[in-house]
């Protein structure tokens, strides 16, 4: 299984993505589980998280950060910092 990919973003690898068309999402202070269906890039715009994947690999995402997320991904997620992002999903994955 693949890990979270966290890289800094960059104006260059932003304009690549074309992240002007992806949907937002935002979380307060909260901890729960999740499972990525497809896999997900996102932009984390604001706050700070752990992800701690089933594998116990804990990983820690923050502002700035592009975060990709892989297919079947299973991992439970501790909002520290209220979460802004935007986010899309690799539907092609499938």
């Amino acid at each position: 299984m693949q890990k979270t990919k966290v890289e800094k973003a960059t104006p260059e690898k932003l304009a690549h993505l074309d992240i002007g068309d992806w949907s937002p999402w935002s979380c307060e202070p909260k901890e729960f589980e999740w499972e990525y269906p497809e896999e997900e890039k996102a932009l984390i715009k604001k706050g700070k998280a752990i992800v701690t994947e089933e594998s116990g690999q804990k990983v820690e995402i923050n502002a700035g950060d592009l975060v990709t997320f892989p297919l079947g991904l299973k991992c439970h997620w501790r909002v520290l910092e209220k979460i802004e992002k935007v986010y899309h999903l690799d539907i092609t994955m499938l």
